[in-house]
């Protein structure tokens, strides 16, 4: 088989790190294999993504040494552009891809990149559509979307690219259990019709089950024994139940739910049902939201937690809101070792972590977060897992969205189920679980009994 990308002795060191990212990397992809990467968060997986895409280091401040040869020509000969034409990339923070407002023009300009005569675009357009089950969200606005149906909507805009490598950098991060499962199967027919090249970074291996030809484990991390939620001590005191009725027009029908000082409270649902838009109405972020709620302050952390960082260093973002326990959150939450580094510079797990701990820090009695578990390796989950517990025992009312069954059941006190706007629940987990028209109709899947796998030198967490 011809080798289409070939590293070899690659290092990649970014200019205010002492240590590089990657050291002495070697990797040879050749036509048609398809390979999984692997490993904690921060160990540079997505480093070497961008390495392999061409965006480093043109598009940083990082020196690479090594030899990078693409199609057996080196990287740097390459004119701008010209690699993409190629190499089709699907990120893992899907708004960061986006340029246009609708689905429609987002896959117009894709094929304007690709000087596609305009007579032909329609036709095209109509197909990719059709293909990845998008047709119904052709004009709508992308901004509208759920997480979800955005990564569905940048893989079909990368698969129009009529590209000889795909790179996903966690695709199923926001996908609902089934859809995830339907994803992997869409996807591999493709794979298999177009013999492409394919590199996959993911924590949910499982649900690709034999897709992969080769596995490539970055770095290998050992993890402490799991304390279950009965070890914490209770310490509620003084602490209100939280209640709450928001409706938003054309969106969410009216909602009611009360929860638990002391609580956690998964929400669960298919993708596009109107979990992120119950919270954002919830923590007072849409206006047209009609909105009555007890007095607690809400803490609140967005599927993209950059929308929140207003300081230079993971540190000063962690401790920003007064909190006095900033050193024991980073401890808590792995993000010691880049407490000085500028919150955006750092991988998309690591950034979830440093907003989940400032709204820890900040001891708000109520807690909202918005699919917590989306790229985080299980060593992640579990120190998330214990912090999360730590405060619950504390007295805060935790709700958290995730499409992680596995995580739902260890986590969650209650579970609420949301479709198509209508709010149901609250349920105990196990009723949800055991209930196969509830798994049916809300689009989820049974965990595989809670318990995270004893061998993580792959750090990776199942959401079977």
């Amino acid at each position: 088989m011809s080798k289409w990308i070939e590293f070899h002795n690659v290092t990649f060191h970014y200019p205010d790190e002492d240590t590089p990212v990657l050291s002495d990397m070697s990797l040879t992809l050749s036509e048609g294999e398809k390979w999984l990467i692997k490993g904690p968060s921060g160990c540079g997986k997505s480093t070497l993504f961008f390495l392999l895409n061409g965006l480093y280091p043109e598009a940083c401040d990082g020196e690479v040494d090594g030899t990078r040869l693409l199609f057996g020509k080196p990287y740097d000969e390459y004119r701008p552009g010209e690699i993409s034409q190629s190499i089709a990339t699907v990120f893992q923070d899907p708004d960061s891809q986006f340029c246009m407002p609708t689905v429609e023009e987002e896959l117009a300009f894709t094929l304007e990149n690709r000087s596609i005569p305009r007579e032909e675009m329609d036709l095209q357009i109509t197909r990719i559509l059709e293909e990845t089950g998008l047709t119904q969200f052709r004009t709508r606005v992308i901004q509208t979307l759920s997480g979800g149906e955005k990564q569905r909507v940048a893989t079909a805009c990368a698969l129009l690219m009529n590209p000889k490598i795909v790179l996903l950098d966690e695709p199923l991060a926001h996908l609902d259990p089934v859809t995830a499962r339907e994803y992997v199967a869409w996807f591999s027919d493709l794979q298999v019709k177009n013999g492409w090249t394919v590199l996959v970074i993911d924590h949910q291996d499982a649900i690709w089950e034999s897709f992969f030809d080769y596995t490539l484990v970055l770095e290998e991390t050992s993890m402490p024994p799991l304390k279950a939620k009965s070890a914490y001590v209770k310490e509620v005191k003084s602490q209100q139940d939280f209640r709450a009725e928001v409706r938003v027009p054309g969106i969410l029908h009216e909602a009611k739910l009360e929860l638990a000082a002391g609580s956690i409270t998964v929400l669960a649902g298919p993708n596009g049902a109107g979990k992120s838009t119950l919270l954002k109405a919830l923590a007072g972020l849409i206006p047209k939201a009609d909105r009555q709620q007890s007095d607690e302050t809400i803490g609140y952390v967005p599927q993209s937690p950059e929308f929140l960082f207003i300081t230079p260093s993971v540190r000063q973002e962690v401790s920003f809101g007064g909190g006095l326990r900033t050193e024991e959150f980073l401890t808590k939450l792995l993000l010691e070792g880049v407490a000085n580094s500028n919150p955006f510079a750092v991988s998309q797990g690591q950034k979830r972590r440093t907003a989940i701990a400032a709204m820890l820090n900040d001891g708000r009695p109520v807690l909202l977060l918005d699919e917590p578990t989306a790229g985080q390796d299980a060593f992640a989950l579990h120190e998330l897992e214990d912090a999360l517990f730590q405060v619950a025992a504390e007295g805060t009312a935790v709700v958290v969205v995730t499409h992680d069954m596995n995580f739902a059941e260890r986590i969650a006190d209650s579970m609420l189920l949301l479709k198509d706007g209508v709010l149901s629940g609250p349920f105990h987990p196990a009723n949800v679980f055991s209930d196969p028209s509830l798994l049916r109709t809300y689009r989820l899947v049974q965990p595989t009994g809670g318990a995270r796998d004893v061998d993580v030198a792959s750090s990776l967490e199942s959401v079977h």
